[in-house]
């Protein structure tokens, strides 16, 4: 059928959403008050209902340092525009998040560096404290539900199975969606790489392939997914990232690609009669929010190409972003 594959890039481009939040901001002390290793969450845009929380719940903001940029920023500078916040944000957090992961964090792996930034009115009476954090992020922004620290939490950025993840602008693979909607993949297992040295690309993509299809085949109930005008598709982990422990990578299912163009597909391949879901935490199954929280986007957000010609595996660091050849051995990808 031929393969096909979705190469990420991992780069520093953070742009804050939503612009300048309003004056109830004021009201919010928890998230100005937060400490390193302390773990934030809310759920209104304004964070007025945010609360520090023990970061074995479900959080949206872990803590990783503060900064004071008074000295760059003294009380008559103008409120910061979005790319001065990104490089305020690179300056100030992105050493100090590496460093409170003890030099291990996955450049391209679950965990995005973020900043709480003042808005206009602290801004204005002088207030220059940044909050640096970890965040677990969708490709679009918005923030997802992190358990546990990330000082001691596996970093490969894989969803759990049953999660289907859309198909978004420019072939690109979007966030979490209801699979009964039109989507680009659906995760059907997670893989556990072995220990020890790095694993070439070539070798896990063989791994994969045969892991994968028997996974697929027990997650659908021998479905025939050429039938179906489906294929079996995977990820792979990069260098960078199994230097660090990243060693999980997702399985999944995506419509035969047109070209160079993923497909859009709707509803769930998954069996009915199956046994019930292994996951590692409450599963992310439901459409997410664009981000309008004053946090920005992670710094290592992804932006998507087109799948390459050849089909070799890219470095993928996203769990929906495909990243190898169908399973050549599989027959309902023939």
């Amino acid at each position: 059928m031929g393969a096909f594959g979705l190469l990420m890039l991992s780069a520093f481009t953070s742009v804050l959403a939503g612009g300048p939040l309003s004056t109830k901001r004021e009201l919010v002390n928890a998230a100005y008050q937060a400490v390193v290793g302390e773990c934030l969450n809310w759920e209104k845009a304004d964070l007025s209902d945010a609360q520090k929380v023990d970061c074995s719940a479900a959080h949206k903001f872990e803590v990783t340092g503060t900064a004071d940029i008074s000295a760059a920023y003294p009380k008559e500078a103008p409120f910061p525009n979005a790319e001065a916040w990104e490089k305020i944000a690179q300056d100030n957090c992105a050493q100090a998040s590496t460093t409170y992961m003890g030099g291990k964090l996955d450049p391209k792996g679950k965990y995005g560096v973020s900043t709480l930034n003042p808005d206009e009115g602290r801004w204005s009476s002088g207030y220059r404290q940044l909050r640096c954090g970890l965040q677990v992020t969708a490709p679009s922004g918005a923030a997802l539900p992190s358990f546990g620290s990330a000082k001691t939490q596996d970093q490969s950025a894989v969803y759990d199975p049953g999660v289907c993840v859309a198909l978004a602008e420019n072939n690109t693979v979007g966030d979490p969606i209801d699979c009964a909607k039109p989507h680009a993949f659906e995760i059907v297992g997670v893989v556990q790489h072995p220990e020890g040295p790095f694993v070439a690309l070539e070798a896990q993509d063989s791994a994969m392939s045969e892991k994968c299809a028997a996974i697929a085949a027990e997650y659908t109930g021998g479905a025939d997914l050429k039938a179906k005008n489906l294929l079996v598709t995977w990820d792979t982990r990069a260098e960078e990232s199994w230097a660090v422990g990243s060693r999980k990578a997702n399985c999944k299912i995506g419509a035969v690609p047109q070209g160079n163009n993923l497909v859009a597909w709707e509803g769930s391949v998954r069996n009915p009669n199956g046994a019930p879901l292994t996951t590692a935490n409450p599963p992310q199954t439901t459409s997410v929010r664009p981000q309008d929280e004053p946090t920005g986007a992670p710094l290592h957000s992804e932006s998507g190409k087109p799948p390459s010609e050849s089909g070799k595996p890219s470095d993928s660091g996203k769990p929906d972003k495909p990243s190898s050849s169908p399973p050549p051995s599989s027959t309902e990808n023939r």
